[in-house]
């Protein structure tokens, strides 16, 4: 890889983990209210994968989708007013943290655990009838996997043979429930070939191995147009939720998974190679915090919509 290309992967899981510190930190001065789920410890995974997708791919994920959202290159501005309820919010303010959406780079954010499997799965199906060169990624956590959707999705995906990734971000925790708790066979991997779904596992922690993985298995899905099944094992540092007491897991465990936390890994390791300097990563959090300063920036003047226009996209006009 070049040195540009590492600089990218860098930057985007820095923008991922600097914007969702200042959405923590908005939330605690309540200029931004609702649901919050956080990201930070996992930017590996959605950073990883983008990197191999084209353009015109159809990106579904859950509602912990800041990171997708930002990967993709959404708007950060756009993001944060979404956040707060302005109306030149990315979903007019209408859908907050947990509803993002961008028809051309983000289909959405889904609340509803594993609602969207099956829609990927009509997206990739739509594609394959309509033979576009364009496959469906779907992002999930493990709790998802436990979901009667996800195995009719799987199911279907192999039945009709369509260009459909699965990307399970196997964060171990399914907001408190352990994953020893909720799966029968803790090697979620397993599940894949019983459907006869090529898969693959990745460290989520390590974003060139996550992008390694992505690329072959986006390969595959695009030159055979069948489903294929990608295992990242990450790890959320932060609570399920803004609301969450985090009291079913120790704090050890969680300062453990932090010495594998992926971004200082990337950096560390790049600097070791000797591929870029501490100028370089100066320069990138300074390029990162304007972004994010500027994202405020934009949310706070935004503009709230108007009481007539509360039924709007709710009721059809006469």
């Amino acid at each position: 890889m070049e040195k540009a290309q590492y600089l990218r992967l860098l930057y985007q899981m820095l923008l991922i983990r600097r914007f969702e510190e200042k959405c923590a930190e908005m939330y605690a001065k309540t200029n931004i209210r609702g649901f919050l789920h956080l990201y930070i410890g996992e930017e590996a995974v959605a950073v990883g994968v983008t990197q191999a997708l084209a353009g015109d791919d159809y990106v579904l994920a859950t509602y912990r989708e800041h990171g997708h959202a930002l990967a993709r290159g959404m708007d950060a501005g756009a993001i944060m007013a979404e956040m707060y309820g302005k109306q030149e919010g990315c979903s007019r303010g209408r859908g907050g943290s947990m509803h993002l959406f961008d028809g051309q780079k983000l289909c959405g954010g889904n609340a509803i655990v594993a609602g969207h499997l099956s829609m990927a799965v009509g997206m990739a199906l739509a594609a394959k009838k309509q033979q576009q060169n364009r496959i469906a990624c779907c992002f999930f956590g493990e709790g998802a996997a436990a979901e009667g959707e996800f195995h009719e999705a799987m199911n279907l995906a192999a039945l009709w043979q369509v260009p459909v990734l699965f990307v399970c971000e196997n964060n171990y925790y399914a907001m408190g429930t352990a994953l020893r708790f909720s799966h029968a066979v803790q090697e979620l991997e397993k599940k894949g070939p019983a459907y006869g779904i090529e898969t693959a596992v990745a460290d989520g922690m390590d974003v060139l191995a996550v992008e390694r993985a992505a690329r072959e298995a986006v390969e595959k899905v695009r030159a055979a147009g069948k489903p294929y099944f990608l295992v990242c094992n990450t790890y959320r540092f932060r609570a399920h939720s803004m609301f969450d007491a985090e009291l079913y897991r120790d704090k050890s465990e969680v300062e453990e998974w932090k010495k594998r936390d992926p971004i200082p890994r990337l950096s560390d390791f790049l600097l070791t190679k000797k591929v870029i300097t501490e100028q370089d990563i100066e320069d990138l959090e300074n390029r990162v915090a304007a972004e994010v300063q500027k994202a405020v920036d934009f949310a706070e003047g935004g503009t709230w919509e108007p009481v007539e226009q509360l039924t709007k996209f709710v009721y059809s006009s006469d």
